[in-house]
């Protein structure tokens, strides 16, 4: 008989790639997700019958209670990037990361892996920091034997980092590079000169979805990992410079880069936050103001014998789509 794994925003950027290779290794998974219809793309990564959307919300208990019922494994992916209506980061990320862990703990399912977010911590000025460490603390509180993962920037062919950043290099004569130490006054052997740049603006770990994925299955597989928390990062760090450098690189839109200070940044966001889908709020030009990167102290990919793709390696793979 197949185990059976119900995955919590089966449908997302890293709950397809999960779905997948879960399927793979031979489970039967349940994709819980607020709407099965638009999730039907799932279903030809198994065998017929193999994966299944069902309709779940992780703030509505009774429908976590149903799709988990007889699951060997619990997988809980889901997070938001902005707050719309009810859809808030303390609803998300700590509520329903709470009503999860419970429904899990009263089911007697012993393996359950939780997503939260590198930067996780109670004291940050971010919601969304703090609201991904108050959802792990809920976490731990009901199952001690959770895996959790904190991946920085995770991406991938559907990822909304490097395409955003794409996508604004198509159509921009500009790109910003947001830096809180930048326009300063150099002396050299020669004079005096301007450093506009600074460090480059804040410092990111990207880490490669396939690479995330695959941790994740690793920790539902292997019991020797329950009650462990890992720090995901690639190989190697970038400045948001080097990161719109790279993009320039791979797209051939060659754009003009403009240093602007966080201050300005904020004003931006204020405004940027109504859009439908916004390209930057106040909570995340906070989360700037902070690199993305592994601290050390936990275990992370290596550990899981899992050697991290590049992002040159994988990005003009996806990014070529831009070249025109």
């Amino acid at each position: 008989m197949r185990r059976v794994a119900t995955v919590f925003g089966g449908s997302g950027f890293i709950g397809r790639q999960v779905v997948r290779r879960l399927a793979a290794q031979g489970w039967t998974v349940r994709a819980a997700v607020r709407n099965p219809n638009a999730a039907g793309f799932l279903k030809p990564m198994g065998d017929p019958g193999q994966v299944n959307p069902v309709r779940a919300d992780i703030n509505d208990p009774a429908s976590i209670r149903a799709v988990i019922a007889g699951a060997d494994a619990v997988i809980n992916l889901v997070g938001i990037l902005f707050e719309r209506g009810k859809a808030t980061f303390d609803a998300v990320h700590r509520q329903g990361a709470a009503n999860v862990a419970q429904a899990v703990k009263d089911a007697g399912i012993t393996r359950f892996v939780h997503m939260s977010a590198l930067g996780a911590d109670k004291a940050s000025p971010s919601a969304y920091a703090r609201t991904k460490a108050l959802g792990e603390d809920a976490v731990l509180a009901a199952v001690p034997g959770a895996t959790i993962f904190r991946p920085s920037v995770v991406f991938g062919p559907d990822d909304d980092f490097f395409n955003r950043f794409a996508r604004l290099a198509r159509i921009s004569p500009v790109l910003p590079v947001f830096t809180s130490n930048g326009f300063k006054p150099v002396h050299t052997e020669t004079g005096y000169s301007v450093d506009l740049f600074g460090s480059g603006g804040p410092t990111f770990q990207p880490v490669y979805v396939g690479d995330v994925a695959e941790a994740i299955v690793k920790a539902v597989e292997d019991s020797a990992l329950a009650g462990k928390v890992f720090e995901l990062g690639g190989p190697r760090r970038y400045t948001l410079k080097e990161i719109l450098e790279l993009v320039q690189r791979t797209t051939g839109h060659k754009r003009l880069l403009v240093p602007l200070p966080f201050a300005v940044a904020k004003v931006q966001a204020f405004f940027l936050q109504y859009l439908p889908k916004p390209a930057l709020t106040p909570d995340q030009v906070k989360l700037l103001k902070v690199d993305n990167v592994v601290r050390g102290g936990k275990p992370g990919l290596s550990d899981l014998g899992i050697t991290p793709a590049t992002a040159e390696a994988i990005v003009p793979t996806y990014l070529h789509r831009y070249q025109t």
